[in-house]
């Protein structure tokens, strides 16, 4: 009955469930802002006075911008592509690869997969880094107040990583994207908490010093050599491309929105609204921070003390970066996580291991749906992120590498491709030639920046002991 059209469905039934069987969708173009903003303000922002630093007070505002413009188009490309065919009643696409192969097909969508489900894997270990290095933060801020700043301070991130990894293995048995709306808007909340706390920070310090630090240019030649000038302005382009990295989310996302109106519709006006409100604090923040700081902007604007008072406050501003993470790391590997059950389960139906779920009662919960499959796959999942961050504990490098990887092939060819396929645009038209020029310009960036992030995690490389690094 579930597999029926819903007009032959019994009314009672229809209304519990969604025209392909599944249920009834409830999400909204507020739910879906909520999801999207937690996708893009992350660990990145923290990066983006640094970013400004290297590009100066012309090409750090003019890049991020840049960047907006270019998702949120590429995105409201994306959404069109949700269902196929008709995009009211057409076929639904329920995961960025399901998108890929209905409009493009063949070889595509394997590169496709493995791009997008390796930028996840990615993302979920620069989190974890991101989120050790402020859980760190607070207890050194609180170390340096005890000693008057005369102590240094020095930690470990391992074992912060370790609790972090702990808590996503618990939240990892969440089942359904959908079930952790709660956790995606308590997030949005967190992220608000901390750019906030940044752009605060900034503004006052600003107001302290009463002047503005920095220059049109950046980081002046002679403080660095050329060639260092040349690789951090390439890193800081893919700082700010991790910054707006979102687009392999968004599928799954708007596979969560209710209709009428339709998914698209919705969709587009989320993505305008979260990139709208991003941007504003990215350029907040990362204008205020180089403002503040001007060249000693640091690469962690609150974990790497670029301000130390009020220590409190700081603390409040990194807890909240932790809970915005701890959020953050299930919206990203959520994806991946049904990716692989569902792949299995079609391989292997009859594997009572891989499909049998175990009813296990919660006081003042309910019941829960344990599958051992999944309770194995995810934990696993979580130890390899956090032994691999462990042995990477580079924020910087690490985001920049993530950003330059996902930005092009994820955010600009493939919305600008499938929606070609899906228009009919003629190739060689005026329209399909524009298209094609901002493929090929975002293409670049891609390159350069990914020169650039490589660059610095092999000068990190030279003074690096696996397992020993300290802060």
């Amino acid at each position: 009955m579930l597999h029926l059209p819903s007009d032959v469905l019994p009314h009672d039934i229809s209304k519990c469930f969604d025209e392909d069987g599944r249920p009834k969708r409830t999400g909204t173009v507020w739910t879906a802002s909520a999801h999207i903003i937690t996708s893009i303000i992350g660990s990145g922002v923290l990066s983006l006075a640094w970013a400004v630093a290297q590009l100066g007070w012309i090409g750090g505002p003019t890049v991020i911008l840049m960047f907006a413009v270019v998702m949120c188009y590429t995105s409201s490309l994306l959404a069109d592509c949700y269902r196929s065919g008709d995009p009211i009643s057409g076929k639904r696409n329920y995961t960025y690869m399901e998108v890929v192969q209905s409009n493009l097909g063949g070889a595509r969508v394997k590169i496709c997969g493995l791009i997008q489900y390796c930028n996840l894997f990615g993302i979920t270990i620069g989190y974890t880094i991101a989120t050790s290095v402020s859980m760190m933060a607070v207890m050194r801020s609180n170390c340096f107040h005890r000693s008057g700043n005369k102590n240094p301070c020095h930690e470990s991130s391992n074992p912060y990583m370790i609790m972090f990894g702990i808590i996503e293995i618990v939240l990892s048995q969440i089942p359904d994207f959908d079930q952790i709306w709660w956790l995606s808007i308590l997030a949005s909340i967190m992220s608000f908490t901390y750019s906030s706390i940044g752009l605060g920070l900034g503004v006052s310090t600003v107001a302290e010093n009463g002047t503005f630090k920095g220059t049109l240019t950046g980081i002046s030649i002679g403080t660095i050599t050329r060639t260092q000038k040349l690789w951090k302005c390439f890193q800081a382009l893919a700082n700010i491309a991790f910054s707006y990295c979102y687009s392999f989310v968004l599928v799954e996302i708007q596979d969560t929105i209710k209709s009428p109106p339709s998914e698209a519709t919705t969709m587009k006006k989320a993505n305008l609204i979260s990139v709208a409100i991003t941007t504003s604090f990215y350029m907040l923040c990362g204008c205020m921070g180089y403002a503040a700081l001007g060249d000693q902007a640091p690469g962690n604007l609150l974990t790497e003390f670029g301000f130390r008072d009020p220590f409190w406050l700081i603390d409040i501003a990194n807890i909240a970066i932790v809970i915005h993470l701890v959020g953050a790391y299930q919206v990203f590997s959520q994806p991946l996580f049904a990716f692989v059950e569902k792949w299995l389960s079609k391989k292997c139906p009859s594997s009572t291991f891989i499909t049998k779920e175990i009813k296990v009662p919660i006081p003042c919960w309910g019941v829960y749906n344990l599958n051992l499959f999944r309770l194995v796959w995810r934990s696993a999942f979580v130890m390899v992120t956090t032994l691999v961050s462990m042995l990477l504990p580079f924020f910087n490098d690490v985001l920049g590498i993530i950003g330059a990887f996902a930005f092009w092939p994820l955010a600009v060819y493939f919305p600008i491709e499938m929606y070609i396929a899906q228009r009919r645009i003629p190739k060689w038209g005026v329209k399909w030639t524009c298209f094609q020029m901002l493929s090929l310009a975002c293409l670049m960036i891609s390159i350069v920046a990914g020169i650039g992030s490589i660059a610095g995690v092999v000068t990190d490389l030279r003074a690096y002991q696996p397992f020993k690094t300290r802060y």
